[in-house]
């Protein structure tokens, strides 16, 4: 196998991830959709197909070793990233994708529908309003304001156990200066995905034993 599918699957090995060669089509089958779709309901303002494998899908995918548990919640998911590709490669997991703007779940819904994903489930809501039926294992972030609203409007889908993974830039040390009560930062991983020149890390929040 050679082309776009080996490129990512190299791409992906670099940070860590393993992609069997399915797995790379389908990724790339998400692409697909969401280029079309995208033509007509503007979900991102990336449209080259080499920063959209580097700035979607491996930008997701680099959260990999970061997921705790069954249940995983991606907050704010927009197009469905970083979800959709992790549950492309975390079948035995499940995730539910929480936005609150209707034509991005709309295309969501179509993308889960078109790869056929049994393990994701298409939330149309806000996320402080929302309250599953169980907290959540890990609940993730990666186009959110600061870390304080976002470990505050969670709060609901959390429990005692649960891990918060947030997407951030470069080290967020003034956002870190001002979280609300409760949460401990637990770990920091700086990533470097190929084809991004910008910093990024992924940070891992747990609540304060109280």
């Amino acid at each position: 196998m050679n082309g776009e599918p080996q490129r990512l699957i190299d791409d992906a090995q670099a940070i860590g991830v393993a992609l069997d060669a399915a797995q790379a089509q389908r990724l790339l089958r998400l692409l697909d959709e969401l280029s079309h779709w995208n033509r007509s309901y503007n979900l991102t303002a990336i449209s080259a197909r080499a920063s959209m494998i580097s700035a979607h899908l491996l930008d997701s995918l680099a959260a990999q070793p970061d997921l705790r548990g069954r249940l995983i919640a991606d907050v704010g998911t927009g197009a469905g990233f970083p979800g959709l590709p992790l549950a492309v490669v975390e079948p035995q997991r499940q995730f539910t994708l929480i936005d609150s703007v209707a034509k991005k779940i709309r295309f969501v819904t179509h993308a889960v529908r078109t790869l056929e994903l049994t393990n994701v489930i298409a939330a149309h809501s806000r996320v402080e309003t929302l309250v599953p039926a169980e907290p959540f294992d890990t609940v993730m972030a990666r186009a959110y304001a600061t870390l304080a609203d976002l470990l505050g409007n969670v709060q609901n889908l959390c429990g005692p156990e649960t891990r918060v993974v947030a997407f951030k830039g470069h080290y967020p040390h003034d956002e870190l200066a001002e979280l609300p009560p409760g949460w401990r930062l637990e770990q920091v991983r700086k990533v470097q995905i190929p084809g991004l020149s910008a910093e990024r890390h992924i940070l891992n929040f747990a609540p304060q034993p109280g």
